[in-house]
This record gives C-alpha cells, sequence and structure tokens, in this order.
C-alpha cells in the first residue's frame, strides 16, 4: 500500500481489528491476506470507500498482502470500462494490490470442484425452471420442498454436467445446484445453484466457457485458492456465511491440490487455505442512493451527466467534485467498523471537506456574479502587482503576485443600494476595504436603460493601503475582487445534493427516488478568475475567498477557458442562500 501524505485519524481498533490481532497472536496465520473483490459492473461509490480502506488496511497493518481480484462471473452485465475505472479509484485512494486477480482465472477450478460435489453426492443437475425453483425453495415460514430430480444418480449428473459444459442446452435449461438441506431455517442453504447455463461472450475467456459459477461459489473457492485469511465484506452477506464455509468445507481446496491444476498449470502459486468471513456495516448517508442499479439508470435515461457527474456518489463523480482522497480516507477512519448498520449525515463528509481543504488549498480570489467598479482617481493606465499570501496559515506555500489596475470586478450581491438591516458590504456614498489594496468608497451608481445597475464607480484611499497608516481605519466589510484587466473569464459549475429528501430509497408514499431529484442541484455561473488560478493544472484545489472550496475540473478546465466545480462552500448551505 501506498502512503501519501494525508490527514487520516490514527489507526484504532475494532472488533475486526481485534480478531486479526488475536488470529495473529494465537500462531493461526502467520501472516494476513485479505482481498477486495468488486463486479466490474459498474463505478465503485462511497459506500466501497469503506470496504477498500478495510480490505487494503488492514493487510497493511500487519505487513500482509490485499489482492485486488475482479468478481467476474457474470459477464452479460460486465464492461472493461468498469474494470479500469475501479483500478484508477483504488490507485486514487492511495492504494495498491499485490496481485490482480480475476474470478475468470479460476474457471477450471471451480469445474473440477463441481465434478468433485458430484461424485461426493453433494450436487446435482436440476431441470426446474428459475419460476419453479423459487415456488419449491418455500419462505421463511415454510420449508422448501426437494427438487423432483435431486435423487438422480451420480453418473446422471456426470454427463449432464458434462453436456452442460459442451455447451449442448440452452440458457436456462438447467442448472447445477448443490445438494444441501432444503428445511434449512437459511433460504440460501436451500440447494442452491452454483452453476447456470449462460451462452455469453466473456471478456477475459471469450467463448470457452458456455456455463458460469453463481458469486456465492465463485466468491468463496477464490478466497480459498488465493489463500485469504480474512474475507471481509458487509453485513447483507452474513446470511451467506454458512453456504460461504459450506462450499469451502466441502471442495477442501487446501486438502486437494489436484483441483488446483488449471491453474498451477497457468502459473499461479498453490496457496489454498480455508478463510474465515467476517462481516461489518456498510456505510450509508442521507440524501445519497448507493444501489448500482439505480445510479446505472441514473446514466443511462441521462438524469445525471454520466457516471462521473460531480453530484453522483461515485468515486469517479466525488472526485470530480473536488474531493480529496485524504478527506474521504479521514472521513472512513472517524466512522470506524461496526456489526450495526446506520445513516450518516451528509453534512459529516462536507465537514471533513471543509477541514482537510483548510489546511491543504492555497487562496486564490474569483468573482462568480461580476459587477463592474471603477476608481476614478486612479489612471486608466495603473497597473500594479500586490503581494498576496497563497495560504494565511501555512508560510511554505509562499506569496504570489496579484495584478491591479484602476477598474475590478466584484460580487454583484456584495453591494446593495438599499441595503438590508445589518448589512457590512457596500453602498452608496459607503466604504468597504478591498483585500489587499486598500479602502474604497462608492460614489457614483451607473444603470442601464431598463434601471439595472452596470457599473459602480468610486475613489480609492491611497493612504489605506496595507503598512500605511490610513490602512488602520475601520470600515465594516472586506470584499474579495478580481482585476477587471487581467483577469481570465471562467465557468463556475456549483453542485448540491443530487437528491431533495433525505431517504430517497424510501418508496412508501409511492415515489421514486427519480420523483425525489433535486432540480437545484445543479448550477453554471459565468465569471472571472485572477490569472494564477487560470493557470492551475487539472484537479488543483483552491479556496477562493469569501465563496467556497473549488477544485479545476479534471476533464474541461484548460488555462485559457478555466472551469471550476464547487467542492463545499466555507460553510454549510444547504438550503440557503450562501452568504
Amino acid at each position: 500500500m501506498s502512503n501519501p501524505e494525508d490527514t487520516s485519524a490514527p489507526v484504532g481498533t475494532d472488533f475486526i481489528r481485534n480478531i486479526v490481532r488475536d488470529d495473529l497472536a494465537s500462531g493461526k496465520h502467520a501472516h494476513i491476506k485479505t482481498r477486495f473483490p468488486p463486479e466490474p459492473n459498474g463505478y465503485l461509490h462511497l459506500g466501497h470507500t469503506r470496504a477498500i480502506m478495510t480490505d487494503f488496511g488492514i493487510a497493511a497493518e500487519h505487513g500482509g498482502e490485499c489482492n485486488l481480484r475482479f468478481d467476474d462471473t457474470n459477464p452479460a452485465k460486465e464492461d472493461p470500462e468498469y474494470v479500469q475505472a475501479i483500478q484508477d479509484d483504488i490507485a486514487w485512494l492511495g492504494f495498491q494490490w499485490h496481485d490482480l486477480r480475476h474470478a475468470s482465472d479460476y474457471f477450471g477450478v471451480f469445474h473440477l470442484a463441481a465434478i468433485k460435489l458430484i461424485q461426493d453426492g453433494k450436487a446435482f443437475v436440476c431441470d426446474l425452471s428459475a419460476d419453479e425453483v423459487r415456488a419449491y425453495r418455500g419462505s421463511l415460514t415454510e420449508p422448501g420442498r426437494p427438487s423432483p430430480f435431486r435423487d438422480r444418480s451420480i453418473e446422471e449428473n456426470l454427463d449432464l454436467f458434462a453436456r452442460m459444459r459442451a455447451g449442448e442446452f440452452p440458457d436456462g435449461a438447467r442448472t447445477l445446484r448443490a445438494k444441501i438441506d432444503m428445511a434449512s431455517p437459511n433460504i440460501n442453504m436451500r440447494d442452491p445453484a452454483i452453476f447456470r447455463i449462460k451462452h455469453v461472450e466473456h471478456q477475459n475467456t471469450g467463448n470457452e466457457w458456455p456455463i458460469y459459477p453463481m458469486y456465492d461459489y465463485a466468491h468463496s473457492l477464490s478466497d480459498a485458492i488465493e489463500g485469504i485469511t480474512h474475507s471481509l465484506c458487509t453485513l447483507e452477506f452474513e446470511d451467506h456465511r454458512p453456504l460461504y464455509d459450506w462450499c469451502v468445507d466441502n471442495v477442501a481446496l487446501h486438502d486437494h491440490p489436484e483441483l488446483l491444476a488449471p491453474i498451477t498449470e497457468k502459473g499461479f502459486p498453490n496457496e489454498a487455505a480455508k478463510p474465515r468471513q467476517i462481516e461489518f456495516s456498510r456505510l450509508n448517508l442521507d440524501y445519497t442512493v448507493m444501489s448500482k442499479r439505480k445510479l446505472m439508470a441514473l446514466v443511462q435515461e441521462g438524469l445525471v451527466d454520466g457516471w462521473d457527474d460531480p453530484r453522483m456518489p461515485t468515486l469517479q463523480g466525488i472526485r470530480r467534485r473536488g474531493y480529496s482522497p485524504q478527506a474521504l480516507r479521514l472521513f472512513v477512519s472517524r466512522l470506524g467498523l461496526s456489526k450495526q448498520n446506520s445513516t450518516i449525515d451528509y453534512t459529516v463528509l462536507e465537514n471533513t471537506l471543509r477541514e482537510d481543504m483548510d489546511v491543504r488549498a492555497e487562496r486564490r480570489m474569483a468573482v462568480i456574479e461580476p459587477l463592474r467598479f471603477v476608481l476614478t482617481n486612479l489612471p486608466d493606465d495603473h497597473a500594479e502587482l500586490l503581494n498576496f499570501h497563497n495560504h494565511p496559515k501555512n508560510a511554505e506555500c509562499g506569496d504570489r503576485k496579484v495584478a491591479f489596475s484602476n477598474t475590478v470586478y466584484i460580487e454583484r450581491e456584495d453591494f446593495a443600494e438599499v441595503p438590508p438591516k445589518g448589512w457590512k458590504r457596500l453602498v452608496p456614498d459607503g466604504e468597504v476595504r478591498l483585500r489587499g489594496a486598500g479602502i474604497a468608497k462608492c460614489t457614483e451608481v451607473v444603470k442601464d436603460a431598463d434601471g439595472n445597475i452596470v457599473e459602480l464607480r468610486g475613489t480609492l484611499d491611497l493612504e489605506s493601503r496595507p503598512g500605511m497608516p490610513g490602512a488602520e481605519r475601520k470600515v465594516k466589510g472586506t470584499l474579495h475582487w478580481v482585476d477587471a484587466k487581467t483577469a481570465v473569464p471562467a465557468e463556475f459549475r456549483h453542485y448540491d445534493r443530487l437528491f431533495n429528501v433525505a431517504d430517497p430509497d424510501d418508496d412508501s408514499d409511492g415515489k421514486t427516488y427519480r420523483d425525489h431529484l433535486n432540480p437545484e442541484s445543479k448550477h453554471v455561473l459565468h465569471g472571472f478568475v485572477e490569472a494564477a488560478a487560470a493557470q492551475a493544472a487539472a484537479e488543483t484545489f483552491y479556496q477562493f475567498e469569501r465563496i467556497g472550496y473549488y477544485v479545476a475540473d479534471r476533464k474541461d478546465h484548460r488555462a485559457s477557458a478555466p472551469v471550476f466545480n464547487r467542492s463545499v462552500t466555507l460553510r454549510d448551505t444547504w438550503m440557503q442562500k450562501e452568504r
């Protein structure tokens, strides 16, 4: 695992880490090996961050190894695009896998293991349709009924399975099922399918296999093949643990090295061992959906601008929004691990980003809704460079020069002809401090034929510059600004929460998550940035003073046409006016 500079909290303790430490102390394991096993059928999202940090983090803390293994057992829904995005996300978060593996690397082992289960009388070929299987399975209160094909002879099952492997039967005609217990209170143990027929080309194995293993079977045996010591997963797999253990125990790869021949012939080491599955709670956020199916629908229906839309909870989206990997790691490490599912307030995530950006982001000036302000007591050719600190709390960030002339842009909302009570910004005949430049007074308001304010005019107190005696003169407000003659036009994309209710998954009122999309979740504004900000590389973070934290868009930003995404406001402004 790489170790980039971050603000993550120190490694603490939790029930999983306690188990791992006890296993090492007792000598049960000489070293720790984990894996992160995503399905390449979509993009990773915020919820996966906890799993990534748990799998990679626990291994690294104990000098162990963590594999990245793609669970590519359902080729109809998988795509190389997702494979690449997942690798990019993990590397961006700051982690590096030991081995890159695929469940498809082990298809030959899964096949031999299935033959062994048939020979041991623990698996059978079933001709029931999917609907019939569901009908026979029973319910939470009623036991299931055995399939009428459950008592086929070993010879007949071997023959039928060989014909399934040869591609003789159409999709859905038959399945290979484990023979366990149709009366089990755990429905997952009621003779689950372990192979199904699917004539679909696979991205790694092509058309070699017309049959594909089911998830529980492939996942458990993949862990056993790789010598995984601790198979860490979220709580929805807790009811699947008995099946996981059944597959591991009844195939017993650690005692049957001959079953590993298909991978040892390819150069994979024989690391077979008996893994232990341990579950932890999911990471859930309010105002968010984490279902891959729902996220896929948002993309395919054009309700968002792709998987990396900054409003999406995907890691690609949250990265484009301007969240740093350090902030995400800090967020997850503070939440810790538990066995109880809960939903985290979205503001906790936002406040963590503010905390991280306050330390990390250099300061710049930008005006998002510009109003021209001409200082009439300066000549038209006035041009100078003012010195600004890049970060008020970190001298190591150095200084920069900012152009200043007789014309600047201020924020339109920083001026009011008729100010409300408590107003501390610019008014007619009023004074404000222009950050780093001195005290300015508005002496004239210029309007167009429709009565809209198009320009302010005023004067600059030349004795009020920083360091001069007049600089100590008290005025009510300090405004940021950009020099009108050197500022660069820029696009600002303001994003808010994608949904306007805390639980968009709740459909009890007959509405779906689509009905709760926030129509105000994206606004595009056009203003100006100081030249130093325009020159930033993509994915550079800034605090635009008095406005918020922004990032140069990783796709669209150019020095000649800057594009900045607002990552988070300076304080919580959800459903409120910014300032």
